[in-house]
């Protein structure tokens, strides 16, 4: 029987910031078709990796393999491979409108017809960009630019979307909101997706598999049902039992 190989592979990865390891020989696997997460407490190292991935910080050591060939180190070099971050913070461009944004995301895609396909798609998971098409994004709510900023990396048609900490600073009933449409990005669009989120419970919720992130190491690993009921894990990161 063939061995399944993934389609996203972290090997060894090492970030330094001057003296400070921030990544410490990171290892990590993410297979097609899966949803991945990455947990760990705020300054774990869980930003720096998804930096690393995307070439927006230099890797001091290890490597990040697509398909098993290594990942240029140039941001719209790694875009055009097939791998698109929604970044922390969502940093969606506020002067132009959600049309304009979704249309720079698209910057890898040269045919108007795959754009204008792609845009659709996007459009039916998020209704509320399309209905706000036209509207400035600095304008939107917090919750309608976290879709804009994920809607933006999904129109480069990626074979990877990265989610850097998508729950930061939503209220509940958004954050509720937002894991439900990428379950179907997911589903729909058979999406494979890395997400890195503070938030552990909704993380380990939404994904298939999980890793443990703890001051740039890997500590544990895990079908995430399995995570979610572990006592060191509900502890550390779940606040104890829920009631």
């Amino acid at each position: 029987m063939e061995e399944r190989k993934p389609i996203l592979s972290i090997k060894n990865l090492t970030v330094n910031y001057g003296a400070i390891q921030a990544l410490k020989g990171a290892d990590l696997d993410v297979y097609t078709g899966e949803i991945v997460a990455v947990i760990g407490a705020n300054g774990a190292g869980k930003s720096t990796m998804m930096s690393a991935i995307v070439g927006a910080v230099p890797r001091a050591g290890g490597e990040v393999l697509l398909d098993g060939i290594p990942l240029p180190t140039k941001s719209y070099q790694i875009v055009k491979a097939g791998v698109s971050l929604s970044p922390e913070g969502r940093k969606v461009f506020a002067p132009l409108t959600v049309y304009e944004n979704l249309e720079m995301g698209a910057f890898p895609l040269e045919d108007r017809s795959a754009i204008a396909e792609q845009l659709e798609k996007v459009y039916h998971l998020f209704p509320r960009l399309k209905e706000r098409h036209n509207q400035y994004a600095g304008t939107l709510s917090g919750g309608e630019q976290q879709m804009l900023a994920i809607g933006r990396a999904l129109m480069a048609q990626p074979r990877v979307l990265l989610l850097d900490e998508p729950s930061l600073g939503l209220a509940p009933i958004i954050i509720n909101e937002i894991f439900k449409e990428l379950t179907e990005v997911n589903k729909l669009l058979g999406m494979t997706i890395l997400i890195v989120e503070q938030n552990a419970r909704k993380a380990l919720l939404l994904s298939h598999r999980a890793y443990v992130l703890q001051t740039g190491k890997i500590t544990m690993e895990g079908n995430s049902p399995d995570l979610l009921k572990n006592p060191e894990i509900e502890a550390a990161y779940l606040g104890g039992k829920k009631k």
